[in-house]
């Protein structure tokens, strides 16, 4: 799914073409609305997300990341922002790049309107400690949640493509269902107290089953098909990619294991797998960068080589961590900042640049086609108001996690400030795509 950017086409025939993606592709068109209101309520969970940041900022830079607070506002971003445009962007890569159609767009606007509302309820019943809106709102995540899996697994089978991808979006889902037991857990938790001392772990556990298992298993096994359609990368050597996955997976396994069951060397295992799998992921997108036909690299993709960066460096942190031990709560927060806002939101924000505006340019301008003149895809959005916005985002990450790691509250506020200014940029750039307006 990638941006086309050429130049108006011309009348050739009486029917319009479709707008075409790179390596042949074109969207899904009965989904393009399912796919787009995930992604608009997204962009409202990624602001109220970065407001958020501002708030906690003082708590941050203490390193209380286990504070109600602090976790409230994280699932404004890892529910309402990154899972949800995960389920988003599935609606396309299912049926275009594994030939899988949607099982049943019905059950997929269901999930929609039950996961999308129950991520902030939730988030808000966390942050304010309310049992009504934390109760609801797990109650309508959960819903969404099984009736999301049980659509994009009826929709696997069909699959005519059955690669790393294929298996990757099998992988995640199944982390995703282990990630919203944790979740449960630690909720009951909240109010009941029956975990005690493991709560931590627990935490720690949930939070990398989420991130890596899910989040990050999912980031890689899409990029193996979207990377080298966005960048035209052809002859590289795409069998990394597969062993990104196998060692995300088995790190995570070994992780939790070692983390709930207390066994050192599972931790430190899987603490060096997730590792590997970083570096191999890292690796394959390097391939795929350095082959490129397209030499250059537009702004969604420049996004992504700025995520990996920051990817590469919560790897580094996370084993800092590992040896620091777990007491040591600012190191702990900088790494999750670090790993979560730099390395996983901009990475889904490069790919915002590349989706969104062709799923746009498609559900507006694709039957004007040799009619009248219609703008580029590239023309939906201003490239210079995104570089400004990929600037603004990056030295807020690094004040904010700098800022965590010296304990300095005003350096912390003015990473989330930055931050909060480049998704307000950004906001007005996916406004744009969606009304009208040509850069």
């Amino acid at each position: 799914m990638t941006v086309a950017a050429g130049t108006a086409a011309q009348p050739r025939a009486a029917r319009p073409p479709a707008a075409p993606m790179a390596g042949g592709l074109t969207p899904a068109t009965n989904s393009i609305r399912l796919a787009a209101e995930h992604f608009a309520a997204s962009t409202l969970y990624l602001v109220a997300g970065a407001v958020g940041l501002v708030w906690i900022a003082p708590e941050l830079a203490m390193g209380a990341y286990p504070s109600p607070h602090v976790a409230g506002v994280t699932h404004l971003f890892t529910l309402g922002w990154i899972t949800t445009t995960i389920f988003g962007a599935l609606a396309q890569l299912l049926p275009v790049a594994l030939g899988a159609p949607i099982r049943s767009t019905r059950v997929g606007h269901a999930s929609f309107f039950t996961f999308a509302p129950g991520a902030g309820l939730f988030a808000a019943g966390i942050a304010s400690s309310s049992i009504v809106l934390e109760h609801v709102g797990i109650t309508l995540v959960t819903v969404g949640i099984i009736l999301e899996v049980a659509n994009i697994a009826a929709s696997l089978p069909q699959a005519k493509n059955r690669d790393v991808t294929w298996g990757a979006v099998i992988i995640a889902i199944s982390f995703l269902s282990s990630t919203l037991v944790l979740g449960v857990i630690l909720l009951h938790n909240l109010h009941s107290g029956f975990i005690a001392s493991a709560r931590l772990t627990t935490l720690a556990t949930h939070l990398h089953v989420a991130l890596v298992g899910w989040v990050l298993v999912m980031i890689v096994g899409v990029s193996h098909r979207l990377l080298p359609m966005f960048l035209l990368a052809h002859g590289a050597d795409t069998r990394w990619t597969g062993r990104a996955l196998a060692l995300l997976a088995a790190g995570v396994l070994s992780l939790a294991t070692g983390l709930v069951a207390r066994v050192a060397p599972a931790t430190w295992l899987g603490t060096a797998l997730i590792d590997a799998g970083v570096a191999c992921f890292i690796w394959q997108a390097y391939s795929f960068y350095r082959v490129r036909v397209r030499r250059k690299i537009d702004v969604g993709m420049r996004f992504a080589m700025t995520a990996i960066v920051f990817l590469a460096l919560a790897a580094v942190l996370g084993s800092a961590l590992l040896v620091a031990g777990p007491l040591h709560a600012r190191l702990a927060t900088m790494y999750i900042a670090t790993g979560l806002l730099g390395g996983i939101v901009l990475y889904v924000v490069g790919f915002f640049y590349k989706i969104v505006p062709l799923l746009a340019w498609t559900a507006r301008f694709r039957g004007r086609m040799g009619k009248e003149p219609v703008p580029t895809v590239a023309q939906l959005y201003s490239a210079k108001v995104a570089y400004v916005q990929l600037g603004l985002m990056t030295l807020g990450v690094a004040l904010l996690a700098g800022g965590t790691g010296a304990g300095a509250p005003h350096v912390t506020r003015c990473g989330a400030v930055l931050f909060l200014a480049g998704v307000l940029l950004f906001t007005t750039q996916i406004a744009r795509v969606a009304f009208g307006g040509r850069s």
